[in-house]
């Protein structure tokens, strides 16, 4: 059926994985390789060992000359193996500096747009005029607080205390001693069952 809207999916995949990959694929060839290697230089140590018991000299000497270039084969396939992990490792590691370094753009993109909208003028200009606000209030207070007499600010702590005065204005407590009364006795009422005791005698 296909793709049935005729949109590719993306892949998530990037050249830097497969390489990588790659590498490990052929690291875990070359490490069947070495495992193989191992096994036939012990079955060729055994060989030659029989050969020398059963008198063949020559032909053991041969199987060891034979088992010491596998030997060499090994070393190079170790130093092989070495080098397709570092590999991997530089290519990871790359991947994770370029994360780092994408996410430093993104941060300087962003504080870059900031600055555009408040720049440096922008801000002197508004703490200049905030200054200039300020300043001017503290000139009309001084202004108001000149303007006023001594007598002037006396009827104002006059009227001040008028106003207190009127909003706070309790009855006046009586001079007169208070008459002392005493508690009236007040009748018990009779329950249904004392109603009941007085009915019978």
């Amino acid at each position: 059926m296909g793709n049935l809207f005729g949109r590719k999916k993306q892949s998530r995949v990037t050249e830097q994985d497969k390489a990588i990959l790659q590498l490990k694929q052929q690291r875990d060839r070359l490490k069947q390789y070495q495992k193989r290697i191992t096994q036939q230089l012990e079955r060729e140590r055994e060989v030659a060992r029989q050969l020398l018991r059963d008198g063949r000299k020559e032909r053991a000497k041969l199987l060891l000359k034979k088992k010491r270039y596998r030997e060499q084969l090994l070393d190079k396939t170790e130093n092989q193996i070495t080098s397709l992990e570092t590999m991997v490792q530089s290519i990871e590691f790359t991947q994770i500096e370029m994360k780092v370094l994408e996410g430093l753009q993104v941060g300087n993109e962003c504080l870059n747009k900031m600055h555009q909208v408040m720049s440096i003028e922008e801000v002197e200009r508004i703490l200049d005029e905030t200054q200039e606000a300020v300043e001017y209030q503290r000139q009309i207070d001084e202004l108001l607080a000149g303007s006023f007499t001594q007598e002037d600010e006396d009827a104002i702590l006059e009227e001040l205390d008028a106003i207190t005065q009127e909003q706070i204005e309790l009855p006046e407590v009586p001079s007169e001693p208070l008459p002392e009364k005493k508690p009236e006795k007040v009748p018990v009422k009779a329950g249904p069952r004392q109603a009941e005791l007085v009915a019978a005698s």
